[in-house]
């Protein structure tokens, strides 16, 4: 990089739960990390940062950021701890935890994280390994996308997709269940371009997000309901006669099927079921089916309620019935990670795993914690929890805030600030961020690899996540090589660099140019499946599974293979409703009568800067969007205070009185921190599983809303 005459510039990667992966550039002085900004080289993310990264260096040297080891002195929850020395945490850790294997066996401890920081090293995977040989419970992550997996992997396996850069020659394209402005920036830009060109722009959503007002149409059925306006597409696509008869002949399993199972999903049912018009789904499916190149991003919305991989299967099966695949920016997108050569079974070691070792969904970590669920293991006495704040993210806050609470339990936090779940830690570590330490950054909605420098001195005595695995695994006498290399060891060995994938590129090449695409075809010719050639059993698109089980694709559980949902599957994509809905259960939508959809926030990257004066100044202050109909039935007026409430929680916001939200839903948007509100959405939210990958059920929820005074 350019050297300056008193500073130096490193390249950098964005560690946020983002489709974007931001290629960044650091500017350090000293040791000092002095300002970031996005690198100008990289064509996806084309220098240019959101609104969360701006002052990402204010986030480093926050006056609250967490320096130093630190042990609880007052009641849990209440935030008063004292320093301590990183040898007196490490080995109050090992004592505690030997004292619990040897009491209750490794599986009463648990570890909890998710994609706080998206590094390989020191991210989601990066301590299932220690995990793994500690003989820990196995904790499955399905937070976000998960049950989108399972249903993506059944219908095209593993593939990348169409390949988010090639929507610039798209003539057509819908983003079904994303708010791109607020969590997919960069795409977006992408789209803009494509819409100035002639594209049409469709944006399927509950209500009219940022992205929604930005389309030239608005599609909003109501929650839960995606999969009923999908089946009809694929109903008026065959009905219309738009079906790419060649193609599904060569390149598909089960048309006949598909098309007997479609034959009654009309229009017209399905306008009943979504609020949208029989006409707009037929207009919308002409389109789709003769506008081409057609493009579909979903967004991980899509899965949020009971029926969610059913939706995404169905959706999934719409371009290979209209050809889309024979098109340079034509086909669907979901999650372009797949063609990444990532090697997870050496971040993870599976094979370190005991036998039978049992599983613990992180959705239900409140009820874990409480004894619900256990069977005939162990409680769970120690939980180990880093790059994830469950208290805001995870459903049902009240019984993990219960959890939290037990005086038994053993709890250690590594963070960059006490949140609202390190307010209950027993023992404090203080975690490097993003500048502090070397890595490369997963991206999952992009083709290309990110490498971050470690170019800044930690503040106080914090250190990288993959060092604290590395000195709690030396202390409990681990011999295993892994728990001894090195950062840049790990990269090595992380990755497959003899992949075609990547094809002239090692990590000296990221290191010296901070990013590389991967070798899969560039954005104007990637045509992955204009033959055919899905990553499946048969070859084929399969709109028919024979035999199809429910699954967690493995990274999302430590690589573990056993004890899987195992459930048997529909063959076939369907509408599956909502389970809490007017129609599937109205006793209970007589007490709690509006849906309400909990969407990221726009100046929060999940739980991320909630903390951030600035960015509480761009988000504003906890919100509510109801519908005028449906606050003067209750009495509500704008900028009011009210809460939102069901049997499982409450928690209190200002009424933003709005057309953008239709009758008998609201909208709160997900990521404010519980110490400075009263409750926050997750507080209403259901454990229940969706039908497909274990997946969370956010968007699945029914509630009252009253005036809060």
């Amino acid at each position: 990089m350019n050297q300056h005459v008193d500073s130096l510039t490193f390249y950098g990667g964005c560690p946020h739960d983002c489709p974007d992966t931001c290629s960044m550039i650091f500017e350090v002085k000293d040791g000092k990390l002095l300002g970031v900004k996005g690198n100008p080289d990289h064509p996806m993310t084309r220098g240019t940062l959101c609104v969360k990264l701006k002052n990402y260096e204010e986030r480093h040297y926050h006056p609250d950021r967490l320096l130093h080891p630190m042990k609880r002195v007052g009641p849990k929850g209440s935030g008063q701890f004292e320093r301590i020395t990183w040898d007196e945490a490490l080995d109050t850790i090992v004592a505690r935890w030997k004292a619990i294997i040897d009491h209750y066996g490794p599986q009463a401890i648990a570890p909890y994280s998710y994609l706080g920081n998206q590094g390989l090293v020191h991210g989601l995977n990066g301590g299932d390994a220690f995990f793994n040989r500690l003989g820990a419970t196995v904790m499955e992550r399905t937070f976000c996308g998960e049950g989108s997996c399972t249903a993506w992997l059944l219908t095209v396996g593993p593939t990348a997709g169409l390949d988010p850069e090639s929507y610039i020659h798209s003539k057509y394209i819908v983003i079904w269940a994303c708010n791109s402005v607020s969590t997919n920036l960069h795409h977006w830009a992408i789209i803009k371009d494509a819409q100035k060109k002639g594209a049409k722009v469709v944006v399927i959503d509950s209500y009219a997000s940022r992205t929604a007002k930005g389309a030239d149409w608005h599609i909003a059925p109501k929650p839960g309901t995606d999969g009923a306006l999908a089946m009809a597409l694929i109903n008026a696509i065959i009905e219309q006669g738009l079906v790419d008869q060649d193609y599904v002949d060569d390149h598909t399993v089960g048309f006949e099927e598909l098309k007997e199972r479609a034959s009654t999903r009309t229009p017209e049912w399905a306008a009943e079921i979504t609020g949208v018009s029989a006409d707009d789904i037929r207009t919308l499916a002409r389109e789709l089916a003769t506008a081409q190149p057609a493009a579909i991003r979903m967004g991980v919305a899509l899965e949020r309620h009971y029926g969610g991989g059913q939706t995404i299967r169905a959706v999934t099966s719409i371009p290979a019935l209209t050809g889309a695949w024979r098109h340079v920016g034509g086909g669907v997108t979901q999650f372009p990670v797949w063609e990444h050569p990532y090697k997870f079974d050496v971040i993870c070691r599976p094979d370190l795993i005991p036998e039978g070792t049992r599983v613990v969904s992180n959705l239900h970590i409140g009820r874990a914690l409480l004894g619900e669920g256990l069977g005939d293991g162990p409680p769970i006495m120690s939980l180990m929890c880093w790059n994830s704040n469950p208290v805001t993210q995870a459903p049902e806050t009240d019984k993990i805030v219960e959890g939290l609470m037990r005086e038994d339990l053993f709890m250690v936090s590594a963070e960059h600030f006490i949140s609202d779940t390190a307010s209950y830690a027993d023992i404090l570590l203080p975690a490097s961020m993003g500048a502090e330490m070397e890595d490369m950054i997963l991206s999952w909605g992009h083709l290309y690899l990110t490498y971050n420098t470690k170019c800044a001195e930690s503040p106080g005595e914090a250190i990288p996540n993959n060092e604290i695995f590395r000195r709690l695994a030396a202390r409990l006498g681990f011999e295993e090589e892994n728990f001894k290399w090195t950062d840049a060891e790990c990269l090595e060995r992380y990755v497959d660099w003899s992949s075609p994938a990547c094809e002239g590129v090692d990590l000296d090449y990221l290191r010296r140019h901070g990013f590389a695409r991967l070798k899969v075809g560039t954005p104007d010719d990637r045509l992955p499946h204009a033959e055919g050639k899905f990553p499946t059993p048969s070859g084929k698109c399969e709109f028919k599974v024979e035999g199809a089980k429910n699954f967690v694709a493995p990274p999302f559980r430590q690589m573990y293979l056993d004890f899987q949902p195992g459930e048997d599957l529909d063959p076939l994509p369907d509408y599956v409703g909502a389970r809490e809905s007017h129609t599937n259960d109205p006793e209970l939508a007589k007490r709690f009568p509006l849906n309400i959809v909990s969407p990221k926030s726009h100046a929060f990257l999940n739980s991320c800067y909630a903390n951030m004066a600035d960015k509480q100044h761009v988000q504003g202050e906890q919100f509510v969007l109801i519908n005028p109909l449906d606050a003067a039935a209750r009495g509500v007026v704008e900028g009011e205070r009210v809460k939102v409430a069901n049997d499982r929680g409450a928690f209190k916001g200002v009424a933003k009185i709005t057309e953008d939200v239709n009758p008998g839903i609201v909208v709160a948007t997900l990521g404010y921190w519980r110490q400075h509100n009263d409750g926050t959405v997750n507080s209403i939210s259901s454990h229940q599983f969706g039908d497909m990958g274990h997946s969370p059920t956010f968007s699945d929820n029914l509630v009252e809303v009253s005036r809060a005074n």
